[in-house]
């Protein structure tokens, strides 16, 4: 069995007024890649998830699988397996008969094996006649993605996958979805707003500001080579400075300077302050530090770097370079 397909959305756009719309987009998921739609509220995350579900219709462009058009095709004919952000599962039926639900008209013997295969494949063998409540979340939401993949789907949409889970729970399971996701092979693109998900579970990262997509590259290219002032500063921390503090950082008149609070250190010279809060996290520490000018920036640096109080200068080993708004 194949799975696996490229996706491409070509001009995409969503419009509701001439102040508000989304796209044009242009992104391709290849065969077998995992894309993280990341972005913050408003950004046009969703949106984009409901036009390549087939719940919404766009107002331009198209939206192919495998060089076929289904733009305007409806959503139970794209072939799309879709894991809503709160699992969808019907608390009165079992796991078996919420994975089944999706393959009405199919032979129950079919049906049944199905079934069987799609719980086995995301780790659930044997829980056909497990009832969701006896379910920890975790289950529950590979009950949901054995639900999405039992039709055997073309792509995988994910709408928020890990947002129901503990916070303790959430960085083992991006592990597990991810190692899950790609055994299956199955081409698959997930809405997230948080970065440090985008980062786990994607290959690549598809940013997106104000509708429009601002970036999109391999985590590492987010992080070290944004291309833009919003994308330095939403994905990543970021000490921002303009005038006389960027000045001191080596930045230009009309330059705004960001510097990465790992790429700051104390140091003999440099930019003068004073730390006002240290937060210790193991094997280092976050120095907030007030410039002479009142600016505000942080510092990673070995938890006995420095105190609070004490008066330092900052230097920065790298820095990204925008020009000012």
């Amino acid at each position: 069995m194949k799975l696996p397909s490229d996706l491409r959305l070509d001009g995409l756009v969503k419009r509701w007024s001439e102040e508000v719309s989304v796209g044009p987009v242009d992104l391709t998921v290849e065969q077998g890649e995992i894309v993280a739609l990341l972005g913050p509220s408003g950004s046009g995350k969703t949106t984009i998830l409901r036009l390549l579900a087939g719940f919404e219709t766009p107002g331009a462009g198209r939206i192919t699988v495998a060089g076929d058009d289904v733009t305007y095709l409806p959503a139970a004919r794209r072939r799309f397996g879709m894991v809503f952000q709160h699992y969808a599962l019907f608390p009165h039926l079992d796991a078996g008969e919420n994975v089944a639900f999706g393959l009405h008209g199919m032979p129950r013997p079919a049906a049944d094996q199905r079934v069987e295969q799609a719980l086995a494949r995301v780790d659930l063998a044997g829980f056909e006649r497990r009832k969701v409540q006896e379910l920890s979340g975790g289950q529950q939401q590979r009950v949901a993605l054995a639900r999405a993949l039992a039709p055997e789907p073309r792509v995988l949409l994910l709408d928020e996958p890990l947002s129901n889970l503990d916070p303790a729970l959430r960085e083992r399971t991006r592990r597990e979805l991810r190692a899950l996701i790609k055994r299956v092979g199955i081409t698959t693109l997930f809405v997230t707003h948080e970065q440090e998900e985008a980062f786990d579970l994607g290959d690549r990262i598809a940013l997106l500001h104000r509708g429009r997509l601002e970036q999109v590259g391999a985590p590492e290219e987010l992080y070290q080579r944004p291309v833009s002032l919003f994308a330095a500063t939403f994905v990543g921390r970021a000490n921002v400075f303009r005038g006389a503090a960027a000045a001191a950082f080596g930045g230009k008149p009309g330059e705004v300077i960001v510097a990465r609070p790992e790429a700051m250190r104390f140091g003999r010279t440099g930019f003068p302050g004073v730390v006002v809060e240290r937060r210790y996290t193991g094997a280092a520490a976050f120095f907030q530090v007030e410039g002479d000018g009142s600016e505000r920036f942080e510092v990673q640096a070995d938890p006995d770097a420095a105190n609070v109080g004490d008066r330092v200068q900052v230097e920065a080993a790298r820095v990204l370079r925008f020009p000012a708004a």
